[in-house]
């Protein structure tokens, strides 16, 4: 409801009218963003000192401040103080979160190899010493980044200087982060008359896509259902406003008191195992009492089995594949009209918009069931755990993990498993009951037998009646 008019809106006018708002802070932080794009800007946000040595504060848009980094506002357009502060909060993450990039892209370019497609364990040790926290960086990301600096060599002919060559300046529109914003702008509380399942959040919108003065800047509340898991006794922070596919999305995150998972000391834990078609498999584990303790298991394991899910997960991609596919063709017929002065076929350009916007339908469709997998697989894990009384949960470390040799469906697979979304999801969930997380390196993980923890060795089966060979797995004890 409009405060202002008393005007009830209904959902396609409080979309437009967030479609506003973040057009406008995603214009004004892409014009921050685009202009302190270069490698001595990014080096002196990342310093945390300003030009006079005073330390700079942790909030984004305060630090911009004291840098003298200002917001361009067009003209005849009035933007209140506290969307421009937005605007800078968001603009200062997004360069605060370059500098990391920027520090693996200097490390490789110092260290750059005689073969970037093979480095020697030199050159990796030189690699891994030039790197700010080296143990911590991923193999793949390093790959990756060699990959994008030699894409850039072959194409310009040298080494690019920083990372702000290598990429272009990233986008930061599409949301609004109200957490930058005081009361003066947005407030959020729990509905009076059903707190535990309602909350409103009052918020200034423009009336207009160009606000010409303040009075075209109403505010509005919005009544939002919460859901089901935010505790009734949880704080609601204030959210962050995101605008897709015709819908209003609210970002609340929640605050409550949970217990601190334990570094040490852990007696009962549960471990899980990656997989493909089963993806994760598990069992409960615990230390004996004995003067020289022992890991044992309950000789119990569980499986989660999402093998309908993969499948279509599976069926969407190879889908998408043959749609680009279609959509490559496609281009390439109308770039050779175009090379040969003829104008582009509008049949041609019609299929190839139809078709873009099926490929962007998948890629919804697929995060959507990425989201929903990585998710259950999440609860399946942290449920086990409490149900074990476990206080830590280990998962293998596959960051590393690079699908060659197995075939390309095979390969893709392995790459497009969300097991980093996964881990993520099962920290938070975990963190909720006080339950530890451990990633372990995933060497020897697969080497003893999960009922007696004995190591496997391998043994000739008997010859069969058919007159072949065969080779079994035992466990050695």
């Amino acid at each position: 409801m409009d405060a202002v008019s008393g005007e009830r809106l209904g959902e396609a006018a409080l979309v437009e009218r967030a479609g506003w708002l973040s057009a406008l802070v995603g214009s004004l932080a892409q014009g921050v963003v685009q202009e302190h794009w270069n490698g001595a800007d990014l080096a002196q946000l990342a310093s945390g000192v300003d030009r006079s040595g005073a330390s700079l504060p942790s909030q984004g848009w305060m630090a911009l401040r004291r840098l003298g980094w200002t917001v361009t506002v067009a003209q005849g357009v009035y933007v209140p103080d506290r969307v421009v502060r937005i605007a800078q909060e968001q603009a200062g993450r997004v360069l605060r979160s370059a500098w990391w990039r920027a520090e693996v892209t200097a490390a490789l370019l110092a260290t750059w190899p005689a073969d970037p497609a093979r480095r020697t364990e030199a050159e990796w040790q030189a690699l891994r010493a030039a790197l700010p926290d080296g143990g911590a960086v991923t193999s793949g990301v390093l790959l990756a980044r060699t990959r994008q600096i030699a894409a850039f060599q072959a194409r310009h002919g040298r080494l690019p200087a920083d990372v702000t060559e290598c990429e272009s300046a990233p986008g930061t529109d599409g949301q609004v982060v109200l957490a930058a914003a005081d009361r003066q702008l947005a407030t959020l509380q729990r509905c009076p008359e059903d707190p535990s399942r309602y909350a409103v959040l009052t918020l200034r919108l423009p009336v207009r896509p160009d606000p010409a003065c303040r009075a075209d800047w109403h505010p509005v509340r919005i009544r939002f259902r919460l859901p089901p898991q935010v505790p009734a006794a949880a704080v609601l922070c204030p959210p962050t406003l995101r605008v897709r596919e015709g819908r209003l999305l609210l970002d609340v995150p929640y605050a409550q008191a949970v217990p601190k998972p334990e570094r040490a000391g852990h007696r009962r834990a549960v471990a899980f195992d990656w997989g493909l078609n089963t993806l994760l498999t598990g069992g409960a584990l615990r230390l004996t009492d004995e003067a020289q303790p022992r890991v044992v298991t309950d000789a119990r394991p569980v499986s989660f089995r999402a093998a309908g899910v993969l499948a279509k997960a599976d069926r969407l991609r190879i889908h998408a594949e043959r749609i680009g596919a279609r959509i490559d063709r496609l281009r390439i017929l109308i770039t050779s009209r175009q090379e040969r002065g003829m104008r582009p076929d509008p049949w041609l350009m019609a299929k190839l918009a139809v078709l873009e916007a099926e490929r962007e339908r998948l890629a919804r469709r697929r995060a959507r069931l990425n989201a929903a997998l990585a998710k259950a697989a999440a609860r399946f894990m942290t449920g086990h755990a409490i149900a074990a009384g476990a206080s830590a949960i280990y998962l293998e470390d596959l960051r590393d993990m690079q699908a060659r040799g197995k075939g390309r469906t095979l390969n893709t697979r392995l790459s497009q498993t969300v097991r980093g979304a996964i881990v993520t999801h099962v920290r938070h969930r975990a963190a909720a009951h006080g339950i530890a997380v451990v990633i372990v390196p995933p060497r020897g993980t697969s080497k003893h037998c999960p009922c007696c923890l004995a190591a496997f060795r391998h043994h000739k089966a008997p010859q069969p009646s058919g007159g072949g060979l065969g080779v079994g797995v035992v466990p050695q004890h």
